[in-house]
């Protein structure tokens, strides 16, 4: 099976501009992208416990890795929440996957997005990972419209080893993040 398009990218083209750019003495200081995290909160699963699988299975239908259900770690009383309740899915991708998937996202999803202007370059956490967050799970070509009958947003984590935002954020922008605004 061939690598992915983007670690050949990140490879072949990323790497030696970013050394250029920071300045790093070996490769290995280079930032790479250690894992995404895919995250989607359900709210209404404390009224419905099978809308729970139903988010489980579009996360894992997007992403080609199986999601797990994420539990209430307290209970919450105003929203009807005990613990050990039901309340989300998430998905964590590594390696072949994760690059299949940041690639599908990068160049099929984001540009389903209506009124599209790119992503917003704010989401950086001070220690070099960027979150975005998704409003509808139907702009992934996987999930047809037909089977859906709650449109729910999702939240997308790149973790990297940048030690700074400013590295993680070059680092997404070489992969083609469309960053929307330029950066501070």
């Amino acid at each position: 099976m061939a690598s992915p398009r983007l670690k050949e990218k990140y490879n072949s083209e990323i790497v030696p501009a970013l050394k250029d750019r920071f300045q790093y003495t070996t490769v290995m200081q280079v930032p790479k992208v250690a894992k995404v995290v895919v995250n989607k909160g359900i709210g209404a699963a404390v009224a419905d416990k099978k809308l729970v699988d139903v988010g489980v299975e579009e996360l894992t239908t997007i992403t080609g890795q199986k999601a797990v259900p994420t539990i209430a770690k307290n209970s919450i009383s105003n929203f009807k929440l005990r613990e050990g309740m039901p309340i989300g899915a998430r998905v964590t991708l590594r390696g072949e996957k994760m690059y299949e998937f940041m690639d599908r996202l990068l160049n099929v999803a984001l540009p389903r997005v209506r009124d599209f202007r790119g992503v917003n370059d704010k989401g950086f956490d001070g220690r070099g990972n960027y979150t975005l967050g998704v409003k509808e799970q139907i702009i992934f070509p996987e999930i047809s419209i037909d089977k859906v009958n709650k449109i729910s947003g999702m939240d997308i984590t790149f973790v990297t080893t940048a030690n700074t935002d400013e590295e993680s954020y070059e680092l997404l922008k070489a992969f083609g993040m469309p960053f929307s605004s330029s950066k501070k």
